[in-house]
């Protein structure tokens, strides 16, 4: 099976809507959520029980994978999907998104408005080329350009990839940040050029850029439309505020091809998917809530509940009579509040079984109220 996207309904109310992804690894039905395993691996959980939590798309990261097993084992093993136990679909990013947290110290820097350029040597240069870095595993140099970060997602082998790209900050200077606009679209043009040598049923999906610029957004998507991707990716910087996130949704979907799926980079919040849903957004990827599962903060029908707090010490219910994901079957929020308490890595394990599972049936009934007309 080749990559086709199809719409099942298109809502009346807004520009939510029902599709289905089709991939050689299976389908994915939007929208949908999008668990981010860095390395191959969801954190604290393994793949079969993410599987069996019908988790239909998984995100990994290939700035990673290069530094460690490297792409060429994953490759020799018969790409990711043999390697980590996965039979669903994977997407892999580009590692364009190093470049930003590496030069710039990261998303919670630049929210708090110190997205200052950093000179502590992970990143070396970054011109027309592509980016130096010094990995942060062994100080060994690596250049990654279109043409390699190309390469290494077709060592992958996944199912959905992403073309080599640039995120700079939300604090920048305007003049750098057109600069880096113009040259992270000269990059995914050759990235795309370079995947289509050789496609290997591997679809790519354009990132749109522009910062919280509704014309340079508007440009990006006349650019990703006008080139043979498969989809297309919301990414950049996506403002510092919700308010400007979902000012962005508002402005950018309506000018993407809507026969083409859109992902939103990053964003998986539960206020942000729902206001992405309305917005036309397929699919959505974010830890949110394995990191949150981590910190005993679990997702339930009533809202989030934290096993970390006494309340919980006799409550031999379970985290969401409603879930029938294992941990609820098996066991109770007394059960998990004393596994927090006791720092036992099981808890992390459980609570995140339990919030995969509940970010799947949330994206069911998205889906089950916009085919009904509620949404």
């Amino acid at each position: 099976m080749t990559f086709k996207f199809e719409v099942i309904h298109q809502s009346k109310k807004s520009r939510a809507r029902v599709g289905i992804i089709h991939t050689p690894h299976g389908i994915i039905e939007t929208p949908s959520f999008v668990a981010v395993g860095t390395n191959g691996t969801l954190k604290a959980i393994d793949n079969v029980p993410v599987e069996e939590a019908g988790l239909q798309l998984m995100f990994c990261n290939t700035y990673h994978m290069m530094l460690q097993p490297g792409t060429a084992v994953v490759r020799k093993a018969g790409g990711l999907h043999n390697y980590i136990g996965r039979k669903g679909p994977i997407i892999t990013d580009s590692g364009g998104f190093q470049v930003f947290s590496l030069a710039y110290g990261g998303v919670a820097n630049e929210l708090k408005s110190r997205g200052q350029k950093k000179t502590d040597g992970h990143v070396l240069k970054i011109n027309e080329e592509g980016v130096l870095f010094r990995s942060y595993r062994d100080g060994k140099k690596i250049l990654l350009t279109a043409e390699t970060s190309v390469d290494a997602q077709k060592d992958l082998g996944a199912d959905i990839i992403i073309p080599f790209d640039e995120l700079p900050p939300y604090h920048i200077d305007r003049k750098v940040l057109i600069d880096s606009f113009e040259r992270t679209h000269r990059w995914e043009k050759r990235s795309l050029d370079h995947h289509l040598k050789n496609p290997q049923q591997q679809a790519m999906f354009s990132v749109v850029h522009g910062g919280v610029d509704p014309d340079l957004r508007k440009k990006s998507c006349h650019f990703a439309n006008d080139l043979p991707f498969d989809g297309f990716a919301i990414g950049g910087s996506l403002g510092k505020t919700k308010q400007e996130l979902f000012a962005l949704l508002d402005y950018t979907p309506p000018h993407l091809d809507p026969a083409r799926p859109i992902h939103l980079l990053g964003i998986g919040d539960l206020e942000s998917i729902n206001y992405g849903v309305n917005s036309g957004i397929d699919t959505f990827d974010s830890s949110y809530p394995t990191r949150a599962a981590r910190h005993g903060i679990v997702i339930t029908a009533q809202g989030p509940l934290d096993l970390r707090k006494s309340i919980n010490h006799d409550n031999f219910g379970p985290l969401d009579p409603t879930c029938s994901c294992t941990t609820c079957q098996k066991y109770s929020r007394a059960f998990l509040h004393h596994l927090f308490k006791a720092s036992e890595l099981t808890a992390q394990c459980l609570a995140s079984i339990h919030n995969i599972k509940q970010m799947v049936t949330i994206m069911a009934n998205y889906r089950n109220k916009i085919a009904a007309g509620e949404i």
